[in-house]
């Protein structure tokens, strides 16, 4: 049982590792431009924090965005679900060590394998409030891309790595009980 423990410690670590790490990367969504009188190619970068410019010459460019309001809703709304995702899972893996069956913080294994549970519990929370922004985002992505405009977005990088940490997140709660 405490393998089971250590393992979904372990990958929680991961997960919130990463969790931190996409929410960084500007790969969220990703606008490829290529003019057909010009020889350099240029493509955009959106992520929750800032919008890159990547020419074909691998200079890149990276500006914050201007203002909160002027944002996209799905966008305002992804950035409050991340960090309350991100403190989530800090929490739960916090939870996970003090109910981990080593620690002397508690005695009594009652309260140890409750502390564990509210650590799972915390974590498959997380794993959903992680979930809703890459769903509605990539909804967002694909209901636009019928629209024949020149610079049609398309999925970036975070995204899919975010899915993956999102069924991580799901399998350490399996692995903890």
């Amino acid at each position: 049982m405490a393998d089971c423990k250590l393992l979904g410690l372990f990958l929680a670590i991961i997960g919130f590792l990463g969790s931190i790490i996409t929410c960084v990367l500007p790969m969220w969504r990703v606008t490829p431009f290529i003019r057909s009188k010009i020889v350099t190619a240029q493509a955009i970068h959106e992520g929750l924090w800032v919008s890159c410019v990547v020419q074909s010459t691998s200079q890149k460019q990276c500006k914050g965005y201007d203002s909160m309001l002027a944002l996209p809703q799905e966008l305002q709304a992804s950035r409050a679900l991340i960090i309350i995702t991100i403190l989530l899972g800090f929490f739960g893996i916090l939870f996970g060590v003090v109910g981990y069956s080593c620690s002397n913080c508690m005695m009594d294994q009652r309260q140890n394998s409750n502390v564990t549970i509210a650590s799972g519990v915390i974590i498959i929370i997380a794993g959903v409030l992680l979930l809703i922004p890459v769903t509605w985002t990539s909804h967002i992505i694909n209901q636009n891309s019928y629209n024949p405009s020149p610079q049609r977005r398309e999925l970036g990088s975070s995204l899919y790595h975010r899915l993956g940490l999102c069924r991580t997140s799901f399998f350490i709660t399996l692995v903890q009980y």
